[in-house]
């Protein structure tokens, strides 16, 4: 029986073959490693990755799909919400110092997917994630362009990203109505020591009215914290490279 999309999970099922070959190859999984996929969906991807490993972790919200992905014996499949799952937790149950982590993630909860991760990601040896290209063009954004903001920050900080491959919206069933991309994440080794919420919270502030400079957002919010260094508020947020932010953050703290 054909599984139909359900639009409340934000399913679209990945169906041509040549762009599933060229993401897998883009993975590049490697027999024995520790490996995690979100929503696998209609297993697509799973397939050829699990070939490879020997066996895979993956995690399904979709009851009907879990229940499918069950009776493949390589397949340890976790039934739960991304955004509930202890990711620190799954490397140690797979005897694994780090997992890499891949997925087509729901659109319409790829960002809280994302912040989740950097909660976890002392345990994660790399990510490549399918995601709207527009959300990988804010993820990789360079100051002073329009996708330059709080996402760019907060992820540019913590890891080296790259756009590594465009997929149009045919080479899946239903279509989105916007293109995609798969976009590659590794950790930094040694990124700067900082207080992660610190960091959100200073970032979010100076973004709340990005077209303005900060001296009323960020310049007012770092009053209030009796902020006696020096740091330029009169810019736009959109200005501001990442490294300024986190010393900021790394002053304050």
């Amino acid at each position: 029986m054909k599984h139909i999309p359900r639009k409340r999970f934000g399913q679209h099922f990945l169906a041509d073959p040549a762009v599933i070959d060229a993401i897998v190859r883009a993975i590049a999984p490697k027999a024995g490693e520790a490996m995690v996929e979100i929503g696998p969906g209609l297993a697509a991807i799973t397939q050829p990755l699990v070939e490879r490993l020997g066996k895979l972790q993956v995690i399904e919200l979709d009851r009907d799909l879990a229940a499918k992905l069950r009776t493949h014996p390589q397949l340890q499949v976790v039934e739960a919400d991304v955004l509930k799952v202890d990711f620190t937790q799954l490397a140690h149950d797979a005897g694994a110092p780090k997992l890499r982590v891949v997925g087509n993630l729901p659109y319409n909860i790829s960002t809280p997917i994302l912040f989740h991760l950097l909660e976890h990601v002392q345990v994660v040896a790399d990510q490549h994630f399918m995601l709207q290209k527009e959300v990988i063009d804010r993820m990789v954004a360079q100051p002073s362009t329009a996708d330059y903001g709080r996402l760019s920050v907060m992820l540019q900080w913590r890891y080296e990203m790259e756009n590594v491959l465009h997929v149009p919206p045919e080479a899946f069933d239903p279509p989105p109505r916007v293109d995609s991309a798969v976009v590659r994440m590794v950790p930094r080794a040694k990124p700067a020591e900082v207080d992660v919420k610190l960091l959100e919270e200073l970032v979010q502030v100076a973004f709340s009215q990005r077209r303005k400079i900060m001296r009323n957002t960020l310049g007012k919010w770092l009053e209030a914290r009796q902020f006696t260094g020096t740091f330029d508020v009169q810019r736009r947020a959109e200005e501001v490279p990442v490294h300024e932010y986190v010393a900021l953050a790394q002053s304050l703290s």
